[in-house]
């Protein structure tokens, strides 16, 4: 019975706390041990389903895409629609482009492809054409009846005299633009130019042209090229 009772008894152990992994004995020193645990068989067949789930999905929506396009190229009707629509919300677009789109910058006037500033300040004549090549512009040349009564509207309203671009100055009595090109359609004043006093810069006064001398202080019209808008 004692040798009995003794066989029953827990026996100490006298080394570290051993656990045990599928019927095999380790100590938590044993460097054969790994930390990380291989990754089981169902987890890798769930990642398999979910893969093949992304392709089902995938090649399902190439599929109705294909049958969309055609029904639709089979049916002319409903295509024919589907243009005009595009064609109707394109023309929409187009035109709030048009509406945000300036031609000509802030404070500019846009007339027959050209946009043109009307000073606020007063100089000399060669002051406003150096004024004007500062902007990208030139001091404003006159080759229409057009161009001639856009102006002569703006001086009529605000009755200003104002520089234009034509001068004498290069050779007394041959009147040229301040882009060399020679004058040949002209607006003066009667009895103008009569070049008293050395006066070989043009100035517009209400709808005609009379010469001044160059250093008057007169206002001044800046023209350049009107930037297109973009169209679709």
């Amino acid at each position: 019975m004692q040798e009995m009772a003794g066989e029953c008894e827990p026996k100490v152990s006298s080394g570290p706390e051993k656990d045990t992994f599928r019927g095999q004995r380790f100590t938590q020193k044993d460097p054969e041990v790994s930390t990380h645990r291989p990754v089981s068989f169902p987890v890798l067949r769930a990642r398999w389903l979910l893969l093949l789930l992304l392709i089902l999905s995938l090649a399902i929506c190439f599929m109705l895409l294909v049958t969309t396009l055609v029904q639709a190229a089979a049916s002319q009707g409903p295509v024919h629609s589907s243009l005009q629509q595009i064609h109707q919300q394109l023309s929409q677009i187009n035109a709030s482009l048009a509406r945000l789109c300036r031609p000509c910058p802030w404070n500019w006037e846009p007339f027959q492809g050209s946009c043109y500033l009307f000073s606020r300040t007063l100089g000399s004549w060669d002051s406003s054409v150096s004024s004007c090549q500062a902007m990208g512009a030139h001091l404003v040349i006159i080759n229409s009846v057009a161009e001639q009564r856009f102006l002569s509207y703006w001086d009529i309203r605000k009755n200003y005299l104002t520089w234009i671009g034509l001068s004498d100055q290069n050779k007394e009595g041959s009147w040229n633009w301040v882009d060399n090109t020679p004058l040949q359609l002209s607006f003066w004043k009667d009895g103008e130019p009569h070049n008293n006093g050395n006066e070989g810069c043009v100035q517009l006064a209400e709808n005609t042209w009379s010469d001044n001398r160059c250093t008057a202080q007169n206002f001044w019209i800046c023209e350049k090229p009107l930037t297109p808008c973009p169209g679709l």
